[in-house]
């Protein structure tokens, strides 16, 4: 466990002076003003760069953006016509149920009528 300790101590301990120099201002390479000018370009090319990829992101998000809002126009529209095609359908089931059930109640008349004939009522039999 100790050794285990020890070895990321030892890891931490080495990697902390490289970042610590990182943006070391008595850096020896940044000494003489052509360096800091070429890293002063190099870093506003990496900006420039940057920002270039982050507008590309931003214009193709916004397309995107676009393509959603109108795909959601279309499903809310879809959803507005389903509902009528669904109320239309709910109306034209309860039509049919009272159509049904007056032809039924009709057929029914009829089968009466025309027992009521072949038994011999006569009056019956003109319906």
């Amino acid at each position: 466990m100790r050794a285990s300790i020890r070895l990321f101590l030892t890891i931490l301990a080495s990697t902390v002076p490289v970042v610590a120099m990182a943006d070391d201002p008595k850096d020896m390479t940044m000494r003489s003003a052509a360096a800091r000018a070429r890293d002063r370009e190099m870093t506003r090319e990496a900006n420039l760069s940057e920002r270039a990829v982050v507008r590309r992101r931003d214009v193709r998000d916004a397309q995107r953006s676009r393509v959603t809002r109108i795909d959601s126009d279309r499903y809310e529209a879809a959803d507005g016509e389903y509902a009528a095609a669904s109320r239309d359908h709910g109306q034209a089931m309860e039509t049919y149920q009272r159509r049904r059930q007056q032809y039924e109640r009709e057929l029914a008349e009829w089968r009466r009528s025309v027992a009521a004939c072949r038994d011999g009522d006569y009056a019956a039999c003109g319906n």
